[in-house]
Order: C-alpha cells, then sequence, then structure tokens
C-alpha cells in the first residue's frame, strides 16, 4: 500500500487552505463542469489575492470560464498579466509541445514546463498551478501517458516549489477505466477532492447496467462509503425493493468500507437481482482476502463482515486477476 494512498483513504475534507503547501499534488475528480469550475476558480483566486504567480493550464471554454469568475470575485487579471504573476495557456497546445509518439517526452516537459514556472517563481513567489493536460491524454484513451504525465509532475515538484491541482470528469475515469488505471492517478496525488455527488441527496445514476443489474465506480475516499449506499438505496428504490434497502444499505456501507480503509482502492459497485434474491458486489484491486474475525470487545473494526453475514443468505470473496470481489446475497 502507498503512503499517497494511504493519506487519501484519511481525507475527510479538502479546503483551499489545504492546497496551498508547496509539492502539493490535488486532483479533483468531479461530476459536472460547472464543479471544477468553481473549485478551480476559488483555487486560483485565493492565490492571486496574496500575491502569488498563477499558471492556468486548461481548455478554452474552462479558461473563459475561470477568467470569467475570477473577475466577478474583483479579481484585477489584467493588472496580474501585467506583472507576469498570471500565466493562462492552452492545454493542447502546451501538450503538443513535450509528447514524442504518444509519450510525455521527459527532457522537454522539463523545460517547457519547469521553464514556465522558473519564470513565474524567479522573483521568490509562491506558485499555484491547475493543470488539465492529464484529462486530454486521458479521454484520448492515452492512459498511460497520462499516468506518466503525472509521474513527470511529481519528479518536477522534487527540484521546483509549486502546488498542483489537476481534474478529471469522473464520467471519464468511471465508463472507460479497469481500476488498476485508476489506482495509479490516485497514488501519484497527495490529496483526492471527491466528486460533489459523494455528499449529495440527488439520486445516484449507474455508470452501467441493464434492467436487473447496477454497476457504478467510486474513488477511495471516505464519503465513497455514503455514496455507496445511496446507490444501493436508490437501484432498489427504482426496482421497487424497499423493503430491501435496510439490510441492503447496511452491506453495502461495510463492503465500500472495507475496501476503502483496508483495500485502499477504487472499487465498483454491483447491485443484481435475480428473482426474490439480491446481489451485492464490491471489486475492488487489492490482493488481500477479507477474513472474519471472531467478535471481540477490545476491537474498533474488523466486524463488518460478521455483520455482512448476520444479515445475508451467504457471502463470500472470489480472486480476479486483477483483485478480489467480496459479495453477499439477500432475500
Amino acid at each position: 500500500m502507498s503512503r499517497e494512498c494511504q493519506r487519501i483513504a484519511n481525507l475527510q475534507s479538502v479546503s483551499v487552505d489545504d492546497l496551498v503547501t508547496p509539492h502539493d499534488h490535488v486532483v479533483n475528480i468531479y461530476d459536472v463542469d460547472v464543479d471544477v469550475v468553481t473549485a478551480v476558480t476559488e483555487f486560483l483566486g485565493d492565490g492571486l489575492r496574496r500575491g502569488e504567480g498563477i499558471v492556468l493550464i486548461a481548455t478554452a471554454e474552462h479558461r473563459g470560464a475561470i477568467d470569467d469568475g475570477l473577475a466577478r470575485q474583483g479579481v484585477d487579471l489584467t493588472r496580474a498579466r501585467a506583472e507576469s504573476r498570471y500565466q493562462s495557456l492552452d492545454a493542447a497546445e502546451l501538450l503538443a509541445t513535450f509528447m514524442v509518439d504518444g509519450v510525455p517526452a521527459r527532457a522537454l516537459f522539463v523545460e517547457v514546463v519547469g521553464g514556465l514556472l522558473t519564470r513565474i517563481t524567479g522573483s521568490g513567489r509562491t506558485v499555484r498551478a491547475f493543470g488539465e493536460m492529464v484529462a486530454l491524454l486521458w479521454d484520448e484513451g492515452n492512459v498511460s501517458g497520462a499516468i506518466e504525465l503525472e509521474s513527470l509532475w511529481n519528479d518536477l515538484a522534487r527540484h521546483q516549489s509549486f502546488s498542483l491541482y489537476c481534474a478529471y470528469p469522473m464520467p471519464s475515469l468511471g465508463g472507460r477505466s479497469d481500476l488498476h488505471a485508476v489506482a495509479g492517478v490516485c497514488d501519484r496525488h497527495s490529496r483526492v477532492v471527491p466528486p460533489a455527488s459523494y455528499t449529495s441527496t440527488a439520486p445516484a445514476a449507474a455508470d452501467e447496467g441493464r434492467d436487473d443489474e447496477r454497476t457504478k465506480m467510486f474513488v477511495p475516499v471516505p464519503t465513497a462509503v455514503r455514496a455507496t449506499r445511496r446507490f444501493v438505496r436508490d437501484t432498489l428504490a427504482e426496482w421497487g425493493e424497499e423493503q430491501l434497502v435496510p439490510d441492503a444499505e447496511l452491506v453495502a456501507s461495510e463492503l465500500a468500507t472495507n475496501a476503502v480503509l483496508h483495500a485502499t482502492s477504487p472499487f465498483l459497485a454491483t447491485v443484481r437481482r435475480s428473482g426474490a434474491r439480491l446481489w451485492i458486489g464490491i471489486h475492488d484491486i487489492s490482493p488481500d482476502v477479507a477474513e472474519q474475525r471472531a467478535p471481540s470487545a477490545d476491537l474498533s473494526s474488523g466486524r463488518g463482515l460478521t455483520l455482512i453475514a448476520d444479515l445475508s443468505t451467504r457471502w463470500g470473496v472470489d480472486t480476479t486477476p486483477d483483485g478480489k470481489v467480496v459479495w453477499a446475497e439477500l432475500g
């Protein structure tokens, strides 16, 4: 288990003040564009008001929306640009300057991006950067390139002082990615800002599924447990199986908690019905097999599988080539 992933599992919330430590590398997994625009505008606006240097590397649409948001906050962008404190660049154009045959070239990256940061920090300024070049690579299907670029950013941070905020749309991560790839993203960040939907009361949409099965991917943060419960509850309500909700929510909560705290892994939550039976499974990438412990008064954790065994007709663990599935049947 990496130290980065352990810190991710222990996250409770992230504020703007938490995002300004030099060498910090934060990722925002967002549901819709307005969420990331709002978060980045707050992050960068706070830096500009403190007199810090800002590097914005984003799509034209996001750059325009962030500029508008900063202007509404009263930030004088004209002055910031004149003082060379605000650099705004097109993500695709900058990315093209150091990509070679679909791979980020280390030397070119250091020359281009490192040089950009050096020009801003040369006056001794603290620097905040937002970049979504990694998200562009991911959306193109170049997942390995995106993960390599995350590593290059981390390497650069060992030699230059800046805080970096990047972002991926959740529909992109959840819709086309394997769990190991998503874990690769998590492992290369010091902090994860989860989707706003994890704490929302709106119905939880599934990533994929059919009439008798729903599946949704979650990143390894504590609020994913609550989001998994809501996903199961909403699925059962859609199927007209409200009588199963109390037990199903408890089972899903325990399974998701194991994935977040013990596997420290992104996971797929699946709900499946077959006649009167309901199957709930959590697929994570950890090879460690979950084991039921005998109840003990001095244990503050580890009782989840005992609860699952009590609530379900049967449960089990199936190993897979990329991890395991812990599952339970009800009804």
